[in-house]
């Protein structure tokens, strides 16, 4: 049985910053701040361009990452209790008769 990444190549993209190189999946590591605190992520996917070295970190992965660090991670969100709108019977109020 053959191993699926050995028969499909990573998919190969031409570099928007240099025109000439190929952007290929590499791991690189990835660094942000936490409000105050950095936060280093080793090995995180990203695109990198053979000739320039351009990088540009996968969508995917930034993506589960930002879900992983939001405030509200871990938690269940519980919907706040919706009121039914109550109509109120119109008054009806009557004119003043007109002068004729």
């Amino acid at each position: 049985m053959t191993d699926l990444s050995q028969i499909l190549p990573d998919p190969v993209f031409p570099c928007a910053e240099c025109q000439a190189g190929h952007m290929h999946r590499d791991y690189v590591a990835y660094f942000t701040y936490l409000g105050d605190e950095l936060i280093s992520v080793p090995d995180f996917p990203a695109w990198v361009c053979d000739i320039c070295g351009r990088c540009e970190y996968d969508e995917n992965a930034l993506t589960r990452l930002t879900l992983l660090l939001s405030p509200n991670a871990g938690k269940t969100i519980t919907p706040s209790r919706i009121m039914p709108n109550r109509t109120r019977p119109k008054t009806k109020t009557q004119r003043p008769p007109s002068p004729e």
